[in-house]
Protein backbone atom coordinates (compact mmCIF):
# COMPACT_ATOMS: atom_id res chain seq x y z
CA UNK A 1 0.00 0.00 0.00
CA UNK A 2 1.41 3.42 -1.00
CA UNK A 3 2.03 5.76 1.88
CA UNK A 4 0.87 9.38 1.38
CA UNK A 5 3.61 11.97 0.92
CA UNK A 6 4.00 14.80 3.44
CA UNK A 7 6.19 17.88 2.98
CA UNK A 8 7.82 19.08 6.21
CA UNK A 9 8.73 22.80 5.90
CA UNK A 10 11.16 24.42 8.37
CA UNK A 11 11.88 20.84 9.37
CA UNK A 12 14.78 21.21 11.79
CA UNK A 13 16.22 17.88 12.87
CA UNK A 14 12.97 15.99 12.35
CA UNK A 15 10.90 15.80 15.54
CA UNK A 16 7.64 16.49 13.70
CA UNK A 17 8.73 14.31 10.78
CA UNK A 18 9.23 11.24 12.97
CA UNK A 19 5.69 11.51 14.31
CA UNK A 20 4.20 11.73 10.82
CA UNK A 21 6.34 8.79 9.72
CA UNK A 22 5.00 6.69 12.58
CA UNK A 23 1.45 7.73 11.66
CA UNK A 24 1.94 6.35 8.14
CA UNK A 25 3.47 9.07 5.92
CA UNK A 26 6.53 9.26 3.71
CA UNK A 27 8.13 12.55 4.77
CA UNK A 28 10.36 15.01 2.91
CA UNK A 29 12.02 17.79 4.90
CA UNK A 30 13.04 21.32 3.86
CA UNK A 31 15.17 23.71 5.89
CA UNK A 32 17.53 26.54 5.02
CA UNK A 33 20.22 25.11 7.30
CA UNK A 34 22.02 21.76 6.97
CA UNK A 35 20.28 19.03 8.95
CA UNK A 36 22.68 16.08 9.01
CA UNK A 37 20.57 14.18 11.56
CA UNK A 38 17.24 14.58 9.75
CA UNK A 39 16.03 10.96 9.48
CA UNK A 40 14.28 11.14 6.08
CA UNK A 41 14.68 12.69 2.64
CA UNK A 42 16.00 16.23 3.07
CA UNK A 43 16.44 19.33 0.88
CA UNK A 44 18.43 22.36 2.03
CA UNK A 45 16.35 25.19 0.58
CA UNK A 46 14.18 28.18 1.45
CA UNK A 47 10.85 26.88 2.76
CA UNK A 48 9.12 30.02 1.47
CA UNK A 49 10.07 29.30 -2.15
CA UNK A 50 10.42 25.50 -2.26
CA UNK A 51 7.90 23.92 -4.71
CA UNK A 52 4.83 22.59 -2.89
CA UNK A 53 3.28 20.50 -5.66
CA UNK A 54 3.32 16.71 -5.62
CA UNK A 55 2.54 16.17 -1.94
CA UNK A 56 -0.58 14.86 -0.24
CA UNK A 57 -0.21 17.12 2.82
CA UNK A 58 2.03 19.88 4.16
CA UNK A 59 3.35 20.59 7.65
CA UNK A 60 5.13 23.87 8.47
CA UNK A 61 6.89 25.00 11.64
CA UNK A 62 8.05 28.56 10.88
CA UNK A 63 10.54 30.20 13.28
CA UNK A 64 9.01 30.62 16.73
CA UNK A 65 11.33 33.14 18.41
CA UNK A 66 9.36 36.16 17.21
CA UNK A 67 6.25 34.85 18.98
CA UNK A 68 7.75 33.26 22.08
CA UNK A 69 6.66 34.60 25.47
CA UNK A 70 10.05 33.55 26.82
CA UNK A 71 11.85 36.32 24.92
CA UNK A 72 11.74 40.03 25.65
CA UNK A 73 9.94 42.26 23.09
CA UNK A 74 13.14 44.01 22.04
CA UNK A 75 14.70 40.63 21.29
CA UNK A 76 11.66 39.22 19.51
CA UNK A 77 11.52 42.07 17.02
CA UNK A 78 14.77 40.85 15.46
CA UNK A 79 13.17 37.55 14.38
CA UNK A 80 10.84 36.99 11.40
CA UNK A 81 7.07 36.72 11.78
CA UNK A 82 6.17 34.32 8.99
CA UNK A 83 2.97 32.62 10.12
CA UNK A 84 0.64 34.80 8.04
CA UNK A 85 2.69 34.30 4.89
CA UNK A 86 3.09 30.58 5.54
CA UNK A 87 -0.66 30.10 6.04
CA UNK A 88 -1.41 31.98 2.82
CA UNK A 89 1.08 29.85 0.93
CA UNK A 90 -0.04 26.42 2.15
CA UNK A 91 -3.76 27.24 1.90
CA UNK A 92 -3.31 28.11 -1.78
CA UNK A 93 -2.05 24.60 -2.59
CA UNK A 94 -5.37 22.89 -1.88
CA UNK A 95 -4.05 19.92 0.11
CA UNK A 96 -4.47 19.36 3.86
CA UNK A 97 -2.02 21.35 5.96
CA UNK A 98 -0.74 21.80 9.51
CA UNK A 99 1.04 24.93 10.77
CA UNK A 100 2.72 24.66 14.20
CA UNK A 101 4.19 27.17 16.62
CA UNK A 102 4.56 28.17 20.27
CA UNK A 103 2.09 29.64 22.71
CA UNK A 104 1.92 33.32 21.85
CA UNK A 105 1.79 32.75 18.10
CA UNK A 106 -1.35 33.86 16.20
CA UNK A 107 -2.73 30.33 15.87
CA UNK A 108 -6.00 29.02 17.39
CA UNK A 109 -5.87 26.61 20.31
CA UNK A 110 -9.22 25.10 19.33
CA UNK A 111 -11.74 25.27 16.49
CA UNK A 112 -13.09 28.82 16.21
CA UNK A 113 -16.50 30.19 15.24
CA UNK A 114 -14.93 31.19 11.92
CA UNK A 115 -14.19 27.53 11.21
CA UNK A 116 -10.43 27.61 11.74
CA UNK A 117 -9.35 24.28 13.20
CA UNK A 118 -6.83 24.47 16.00
CA UNK A 119 -5.48 22.29 18.80
CA UNK A 120 -3.06 22.84 21.67
CA UNK A 121 -0.98 19.83 22.72
CA UNK A 122 1.11 19.24 25.85
CA UNK A 123 3.35 16.36 26.83
CA UNK A 124 1.22 15.56 29.87
CA UNK A 125 -1.74 14.84 27.55
CA UNK A 126 0.29 11.82 26.40
CA UNK A 127 1.60 10.96 29.88
CA UNK A 128 5.03 12.32 29.04
CA UNK A 129 6.86 14.12 31.90
CA UNK A 130 6.98 17.30 29.80
CA UNK A 131 5.13 20.61 30.13
CA UNK A 132 5.73 21.44 26.50
CA UNK A 133 2.82 23.32 24.90
CA UNK A 134 2.50 23.71 21.13
CA UNK A 135 -0.24 25.18 18.93
CA UNK A 136 -1.36 23.59 15.65
CA UNK A 137 -3.62 25.16 13.04
CA UNK A 138 -5.03 22.54 10.69
CA UNK A 139 -7.24 22.31 7.64
CA UNK A 140 -9.12 19.41 9.24
CA UNK A 141 -10.45 18.78 12.77
CA UNK A 142 -8.22 17.19 15.40
CA UNK A 143 -8.61 17.04 19.16
CA UNK A 144 -6.29 16.49 22.14
CA UNK A 145 -6.38 13.02 23.71
CA UNK A 146 -7.24 14.61 27.09
CA UNK A 147 -6.55 17.80 29.05
CA UNK A 148 -3.20 18.84 30.51
CA UNK A 149 -2.19 16.98 33.68
CA UNK A 150 0.68 19.06 35.04
CA UNK A 151 0.05 17.80 38.56
CA UNK A 152 0.03 14.12 37.64
CA UNK A 153 3.79 13.55 37.89
CA UNK A 154 7.02 15.57 38.22
CA UNK A 155 7.85 17.43 35.03
CA UNK A 156 11.24 16.86 33.48
CA UNK A 157 13.51 19.88 33.16
CA UNK A 158 17.09 19.64 31.88
CA UNK A 159 18.11 22.91 33.57
CA UNK A 160 17.46 23.96 37.17
CA UNK A 161 15.46 27.20 37.23
CA UNK A 162 14.87 27.83 40.91
CA UNK A 163 12.33 26.97 43.59
CA UNK A 164 9.35 28.33 41.60
CA UNK A 165 9.65 25.15 39.51
CA UNK A 166 9.41 22.99 42.61
CA UNK A 167 7.48 20.31 40.74
CA UNK A 168 10.15 19.90 38.07
CA UNK A 169 13.19 17.70 38.43
CA UNK A 170 16.54 17.89 36.75
CA UNK A 171 17.77 15.35 34.24
CA UNK A 172 20.64 15.21 31.85
CA UNK A 173 20.15 16.55 28.34
CA UNK A 174 20.38 12.98 27.03
CA UNK A 175 17.60 11.78 29.34
CA UNK A 176 15.47 14.80 28.39
CA UNK A 177 15.82 14.05 24.67
CA UNK A 178 14.98 10.41 25.33
CA UNK A 179 11.79 11.36 27.19
CA UNK A 180 10.88 13.81 24.42
CA UNK A 181 11.31 11.06 21.85
CA UNK A 182 14.21 12.60 19.89
CA UNK A 183 17.32 10.65 21.00
CA UNK A 184 19.07 11.09 17.63
CA UNK A 185 19.36 14.88 18.08
CA UNK A 186 22.02 16.97 19.75
CA UNK A 187 21.33 19.29 22.68
CA UNK A 188 20.23 22.36 20.71
CA UNK A 189 18.11 20.37 18.26
CA UNK A 190 16.42 18.46 21.05
CA UNK A 191 15.46 21.59 22.96
CA UNK A 192 13.73 23.07 19.89
CA UNK A 193 12.10 19.88 18.62
CA UNK A 194 8.43 19.00 18.63
CA UNK A 195 7.90 15.68 20.46
CA UNK A 196 7.05 13.14 17.73
CA UNK A 197 4.13 11.94 19.85
CA UNK A 198 2.31 15.19 18.99
CA UNK A 199 2.51 14.79 15.22
CA UNK A 200 1.87 11.08 15.40
CA UNK A 201 -1.44 12.00 17.05
CA UNK A 202 -2.47 14.71 14.58
CA UNK A 203 -0.97 12.66 11.74
CA UNK A 204 -3.36 9.82 12.53
CA UNK A 205 -6.26 12.28 12.22
CA UNK A 206 -4.72 13.59 8.98
CA UNK A 207 -4.46 10.08 7.55
CA UNK A 208 -8.13 9.45 8.35
CA UNK A 209 -9.03 12.79 6.75
CA UNK A 210 -7.18 11.84 3.55
CA UNK A 211 -8.99 8.49 3.44
CA UNK A 212 -12.35 10.21 3.81
CA UNK A 213 -11.48 12.69 1.05
CA UNK A 214 -10.55 9.83 -1.27
CA UNK A 215 -13.73 7.83 -0.56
Amino acid sequence: MTRPRLLDLFCGAGGAAMGYHRAGFDVTGVDNRPQPRYPFEFHQADAMTFPLDGYDAIHASPPCQGYSRALRPLVKRDYPHLIGDVLSRVKAVGVPYVVENVIGAPLPSQTTLEGEHGVMLCGTMFRLPLKHHRLFQLSYPAFPPRGCRHDEQPLMNPVRRGSWYDQQFDHSEREYRQAKGVPWMNREEGREAIPPTYTEHIGAALLQHLKERAA
